[in-house]
C-alpha cells in the first residue's frame, strides 16, 4: 500500500489557486448551477453534490466525454455548496419531473433522498449513483472510489511521514455523507490496527469549506502543541489546513499535511512546500462510468452493482508519472 514520500505547500499560492479556480465549497448561500451536453435522443440527468468544486467539474468532463461517445444527451446539475441538501433534493425532483431516460445521483444525505427515489421508481425512471449513494434499494449501480481503502492509504502515508509515532488530527468534510464517513473511518481504523504509537487527538468537520476548515485547523494546532500531522478528507478541507499552516507561519516540515482529492491548489501546495501529498480519485472515470451504467440500463443491460474507479497516492516524487498525471485534475 505504501507508494509515496513527502513534500509540502505554499499556503498563499494555494489560496490564490483556489480562488482563481472558483472552488467555493462553503456552507450555504450559494446558487445552484447546471449545464448540458450532447444531442442524442437518450436523455440522462445527472445531479451531483456540487458544481464549482474542481472535482465535480472533472466528473462533469468525464460524463460529457462518455455521452459524446455514446451519442446521448446529459445534463449536469449541482448546488454551489455541499451543505445545500435541500437545494440538491429540489434538483433531483426537477430531474424526475422532466422524465429523462435515466438519472444519475450523488447523495449529500443518504436518508433524505429516499422519498425521491420512490418517486423515480413510480415514474419508471432508473437511477444510477456516483460518488455516494442513497439508502434506498432502488439505486441500480454506483460508480465510486473505495473510500475506506483510500482513507487507509492516507493513514499509511501519514504514519510513514511522521515516523510511526506522535499525535495527528483530522479535518473532515462530513459526518453524514458516506465519503466523509468512510474516508475518516478508513484512516482511523488503519491507524488503530497498524500504528499503536500514533494517537488521533481530534476530529472536527468543516463542511469542505476552506475558510471554515482553516479556522478548525488553526484551533487544533494551537490546542495540541505536539501535533505532528493533519489529514484533510477532501479538497476544501485539505486546502483549509494548508492555509492554516501558512497563516500561523509554520515552516515547511513543522506539520505534516496529508490531503484528499486533487485540483490546482493542492498540486501547487505539494510542489511548493507544506503539503506532503494526497489521495487522488479518478473523477473523470466516475463521470464516464455513471453515464455508461445509465446507458446500459436504458438498453436492457445490467451494469456492475459497484464500479470501483480507483484511487492513488500522489506527491512531488510521482506527480509526473503517467498513471498519476492521468487522474490529477486542475
Amino acid at each position: 500500500m505504501k507508494t509515496g514520500k513527502k513534500v509540502a505547500a505554499l499556503a498563499a499560492a494555494a489560496a490564490v489557486a483556489l480562488s482563481l479556480a472558483g472552488c467555493s465549497n462553503g456552507g450555504g448561500g450559494g446558487t445552484a448551477e447546471s449545464s448540458g451536453s450532447g444531442e442524442g435522443d437518450i436523455q440522462i440527468a445527472l445531479v451531483s453534490k456540487g458544481f464549482q468544486h474542481q472535482f465535480w467539474q472533472a466528473v462533469k468532463q468525464g460524463a460529457e466525454q462518455r455521452a459524446e461517445e455514446l451519442g446521448v444527451s446529459v445534463t449536469f446539475d449541482g448546488p454551489a455548496a455541499e451543505t445545500e441538501i435541500d437545494g440538491q433534493l429540489q434538483m433531483l425532483q426537477a430531474a424526475i419531473d422532466k422524465k429523462p431516460d435515466a438519472i444519475g445521483f450523488a447523495a449529500l444525505d443518504p436518508e433524505a433522498c429516499i422519498p425521491l427515489y420512490d418517486a423515480a421508481e413510480s415514474a419508471g425512471i432508473p437511477v444510477v449513483e456516483f460518488d455516494a449513494g442513497c439508502s434506498s434499494e432502488y439505486g441500480q449501480s454506483i460508480a465510486k472510489t473505495d473510500s475506506l481503502g483510500a482513507g487507509a492509504l492516507a493513514a499509511d502515508h501519514m504514519a510513514e511521514l511522521i515516523g510511526g509515532e506522535g499525535e495527528v488530527a483530522i479535518v473532515g468534510h462530513s459526518q453524514i455523507n458516506s465519503t466523509g464517513v468512510e474516508r475518516r473511518d478508513g484512516f482511523v481504523d488503519q491507524m488503530e490496527a497498524e500504528y499503536p504509537d500514533i494517537e488521533i487527538v481530534d476530529i472536527q468537520y468543516g463542511d469542505g469549506d476552506h475558510l471554515k476548515s482553516a479556522d478548525i485547523a488553526k484551533a487544533m494546532i494551537q490546542a495540541h502543541p505536539n501535533l505532528k500531522g493533519i489529514y484533510g478528507t477532501n479538497e476544501g478541507s485539505a486546502i483549509g489546513v494548508v492555509n492554516a499552516v501558512g497563516e500561523l507561519g509554520l515552516e515547511s516540515g513543522e506539520l505534516t499535511v496529508v490531503g484528499f482529492d486533487s485540483g490546482q491548489a493542492q498540486i501547487d501546495a505539494i510542489e511548493n512546500g507544506l503539503m506532503a501529498g494526497a489521495i487522488t480519485q479518478n473523477p473523470i472515470g466516475i463521470g464516464e462510468e455513471v453515464v455508461q451504467a445509465a446507458y446500459d440500463i436504458i438498453n436492457g443491460e445490467t451494469p456492475e452493482e459497484v464500479i470501483d474507479t480507483g484511487y492513488f497516492w500522489y506527491d512531488k516524487d510521482n506527480m509526473d508519472d503517467e498513471e498519476i498525471a492521468a487522474v490529477l485534475y486542475k
